[in-house]
Order: structure tokens, then C-alpha cells, then sequence
């Protein structure tokens, strides 16, 4: 019994800890990146929990000391975050390190890729089809201003990106059957069951989301600019409140062929109280 009440009081303990730390970082923390360029203030959103509670543990880790913004391309975005950046050699390819984790997705429509949003980079492909974050490496949107028919053409593209790709989920689900109606030479059954694949793709097409920029997107893509092409793939977890023009001198930087910088960019990290 003393052996369960000592346990529990630890637990109980731990938990005034992790209340008393959600308290204090309350919301839309702050954080402030600073170079030798001049400082980025940035908000943490309260809607990506899982992604504020990483950034700041790692913060208060010293994680992100001395590391470099080792990816920097202008109109896109600036990167770091890479522990391996930290004393790397010159002109050595950096983007493959991390603190050993991921982080779940945390994808909300109405945190976007405008400029100066902070988000989360992450390995792509099939490879990662829930989204999950890298545990440390991040991004900040430089991006550039978008015409109203540049983000109408892009809509178009976005949505018949995922329509081919259900598609090519659903005729690879259904192979098998195909190949049997070859082997078999039944073409006019391989045609029946081509043209039932296709309805019911149209039949589940119907029922998904369409992308769709909202009025606020395009105030923020057609005004300020930003990278909206990015939307829906990868976790906005923040945004730039003081420090754009500190964004745009990193982002206009000299780079080699990786898009590292070619003189080193070092990044301090802390939390403003």
C-alpha cells in the first residue's frame, strides 16, 4: 500500500509539473529566433498543442543552439532544425537529422502557408501518409504574392492532384481482376469492370472535400503572399509577429547547389517569459 501511495503522489506531482507548464506557456507563446541578420518574434498556436509543447520543450533543451538555417530558397521558405548542422563542415549536405521521433500531424485549414507562418518540415512521400512532422526541423514561409486566377488555376490543379490519386488507389485495388479479364481476353468484361472502377470513383469523388481557398487565404496569398501549394501537407504551427524583414535578408542569402547558405546562418532560440 505505501509502495501505491508513493506512486501515486509521484504521478500526482508530475502532473501539477505538466499543469503548471501548460499555465505558464498559456496561450499564443512566444519564441524569438535570433541571427546575425536582427531577431524573429514568432506565436505558437494553441491549436497545434502537440507542436508548441515539441518546440518548447526543445527550446528549453537548448536543442536549437547553434544550429544552422541549412535550406534557403528565396520566394519559398528558409529550414533549419537539422542537429547535424551544428559544426558541420563546409558545403557538407544537411536535412537528414532529427531527434530520433516524429511528431503526429496536427493540419488545420485555417493555419495556412502565408508568409511568415511557421511550420513543420517533414519527410514526404508514401513513405509518411499520415504527415507526421519532423521532430525538429522547421520552416518559415517566404513565398511570394499570388494573383486571384493564379490561386483559382492552382485550386483546379490541387483537387484533380487528388482525384488522380484515388483513382490510381482504386485501379490498384482492383488489378488483380483486370489482369484475370487479360489473361482471358474478355474485353468486354475488362471494359464493364473499368467502367464500374470509374463510377464508383465518381461516386466517393463526390463525397470528399474540395480544395478551396477562403476569403482570409486569399487576402493573405494576393496582399502579403505566402506558399499555398504547401496547404493541407504540412503542419502550421505558428507565425511571425515582428521580423519579416529579418525573413526576407536570410531568404535573399548566397546558396550553393543543396540550397545551404554558403556562409553559415546560426540560429539562437529562446522562449519569451
Amino acid at each position: 500500500m505505501k509502495r501505491i501511495f508513493v506512486l501515486v503522489l509521484i504521478a500526482v506531482i508530475g502532473l501539477g509539473i505538466s499543469c503548471s507548464r501548460a499555465e505558464k506557456n498559456g496561450k499564443d507563446a512566444l519564441v524569438l529566433i535570433k541571427t546575425e541578420f536582427g531577431d524573429i518574434k514568432l506565436k505558437l498556436f494553441d491549436d497545434t498543442p502537440e507542436h508548441k509543447k515539441n518546440f518548447i520543450k526543445l527550446i528549453e533543451e537548448d536543442f536549437y543552439e547553434a544550429l544552422l538555417f541549412h535550406r534557403v530558397m528565396d520566394n519559398f521558405m528558409i529550414q533549419g532544425g537539422d542537429p547535424k548542422s551544428k559544426n558541420a563542415q563546409p558545403g557538407a549536405r544537411l536535412g537528414s537529422g532529427n531527434p530520433g521521433y516524429t511528431v503526429p500531424a496536427e493540419i488545420n485549414p485555417k493555419n495556412f502557408h502565408k508568409k511568415g507562418a511557421l511550420a513543420a518540415a517533414r519527410k514526404g512521400g508514401p513513405s509518411n501518409p499520415e504527415k507526421r512532422s519532423s521532430g525538429s526541423q522547421f520552416y518559415i514561409v517566404k513565398g511570394f504574392v499570388h494573383t486571384s486566377g493564379k490561386l483559382d488555376t492552382m485550386a483546379m490543379s490541387m483537387n484533380q492532384r487528388s482525384k488522380n490519386d484515388l483513382m490510381k488507389k482504386c485501379f490498384t485495388a482492383e488489378t488483380k481482376k483486370l489482369n484475370e479479364f487479360k489473361s482471358n481476353n474478355d474485353q468486354e468484361g475488362f471494359n464493364a469492370c473499368v467502367a464500374e472502377i470509374r463510377a464508383e470513383i465518381d461516386s466517393i469523388w463526390e463525397t470528399l472535400p474540395k480544395v478551396d481557398f477562403t476569403p482570409e487565404q486569399r487576402e493573405a496569398y494576393t496582399t502579403v503572399g505566402g506558399y499555398p501549394a504547401l496547404d493541407g501537407d504540412y503542419t502550421v504551427f505558428g507565425e511571425v509577429v515582428e521580423g519579416l524583414d529579418v525573413l526576407n535578408k536570410i531568404s535573399a542569402v548566397e546558396t550553393d547547389r543543396y540550397n545551404r547558405p554558403v556562409k553559415d546562418i546560426k540560429m539562437e532560440i529562446e522562449l519569451l517569459k
